[in-house]
């Protein structure tokens, strides 16, 4: 289970260097194998699954029907750009420059985990998202029992 949130810097060869506090549980429970894609739904951001939870959405991903553009967008934006990344000896990482860029990721960033994976947000685009807030008319029905 991946909480919290991080603020990461980038290196000059576009590597992050995983939290100490992760480094053991990416290495048990990930094989030391991360892949990293972009977030469909949020600009600014990538997803950094754990090999095993990537398999199980790949797979499901591909199983969409390829004659819907919905269908076809998922598949380009996480299937077509993962790339896979195993941490160094330093516990580093490193980020395709497509994806950097793509994204709007420089030297700062946010790492945050979110239960099964991580997302690697920009500076720019993280502040922005924590900046909103939520009102009534947000809340649907399942959202008003839970006990924040």
């Amino acid at each position: 289970m991946f909480q919290g949130e991080t603020a990461i810097t980038i290196d000059d060869k576009g590597r992050l260097a995983i939290p100490t506090s992760y480094r053991d549980l990416v290495e048990r429970e990930c094989g030391n194998r991360l892949v990293i894609t972009y977030n469909p739904f949020e600009v600014g951001c990538l997803y950094l699954y754990p090999m095993p939870v990537w398999e199980k959405v790949r797979d499901e991903v591909n199983k969409l029907p390829r004659t819907k553009k919905t269908s076809r967008l998922l598949q380009l934006k996480l299937v077509g750009a993962a790339a896979f990344a195993e941490p160094d000896g330093n516990g580093r990482i490193s980020i395709p420059a497509s994806q950097r860029n793509a994204v709007g990721i420089e030297k700062k960033a946010v790492l945050l985990g979110m239960g099964d994976k991580f997302e690697l947000w920009s500076e720019q685009a993280h502040h922005a998202q924590i900046r909103q807030t939520l009102g009534d008319a947000d809340l649907g029905e399942d959202l008003l029992g839970l006990a924040l």
